[in-house]
């Protein structure tokens, strides 16, 4: 299925590995124009070859950090002059470290807002107006199942990314009249990097193996196993298409079903 996403322009942060370049991936596959963003510029240049391999008539990389908002500004224009424009803005960074609501700091809590709510919010408002002014723009905000259902050990995660549902959906309502869309995805448990991590950290709690805490969770989901980060970036791109057009202010999630509100 053609999503229709050729003449697009997107702008993907925190692709240089993960459910970040999944998703580039999967836009470059149908055709889209990519520019990526990520802290490391020597693992960006090896994925915008991949992308122009897919499909990609353009595929730039800018270093950025998401905790500098200097590094934001200059992304987006960067953006904007490589591409002509941004038509798609995916929002997406590395996830806080693992801990308990008993532990957090201000510190941590100051550290991670800037990354996980204000640089967000920035970039859109950045792509907003020309968006808004060519009546058509997708933002997508990767966040976590955590958004509804709060995650043992992961509080900093939790308490942070609240901030961004409200955001979203109260942008959404804003700028629907001019056929801009703004949803969450939400993954559960998917084959990446972060997630070895965070089996690694349960873990080391426990007295288990990262393996054995992976296998244990597989139990908790009714799919019984890890999504994959493809599965999670073709749902990334059909959202960003005109597919799903009729899809706002929504947080969508992927994650096997273990989340059991709807």
């Amino acid at each position: 299925m053609e999503l229709g996403l050729r003449g697009k322009r997107a702008l993907v942060m925190g692709a240089s590995k993960g459910l970040g370049r999944a998703i580039a991936e999967a836009l470059a596959a149908d055709g889209a124009a990519i520019a990526i963003s990520g802290r490391d510029a020597e693992r960006l240049a090896p994925v915008c070859e991949a992308l122009k391999g897919m499909g990609a008539p353009v595929a730039q990389a800018f270093a950025a950090d998401v905790a500098k908002g200097e590094d934001m500004d200059a992304l987006f224009a960067g953006a904007v002059k490589a591409l002509g424009g941004v038509d798609i803005l995916v929002l997406n960074h590395g996830g806080p470290p693992a801990g308990t609501a008993s532990d957090l700091t201000e510190e941590a809590l100051e550290t991670w807002f800037r990354r996980i709510v204000l640089s967000p919010i920035r970039m859109a408002n950045l792509a907003l107006p020309g968006m808004r002014e060519r009546k058509f723009g997708r933002i997508l905000a990767v966040g976590s199942s955590g958004m509804i259902q709060p995650l043992p050990n992961l509080a900093l995660s939790n308490v942070l990314r609240a901030n961004i549902v409200g955001w979203a959906k109260t942008l959404a309502d804003e700028v629907g009249p001019d056929n801009v869309t703004v949803n969450i995805v939400a993954p559960g448990a998917i084959q990446t990097d972060r997630t070895y991590e965070l089996a690694q950290a349960a873990a080391s709690k426990s007295g288990k193996t990262p393996e054995q805490v992976i296998k244990e969770r597989e139990g908790t989901i009714p799919l019984r196993r890890y999504g994959t980060a493809e599965e999670f970036g073709k749902t990334t791109a059909f959202l960003a298409s005109e597919a799903g057009a009729y899809i706002t202010g929504s947080l969508i999630k992927i994650d096997g079903g273990v989340v059991r509100s709807i």
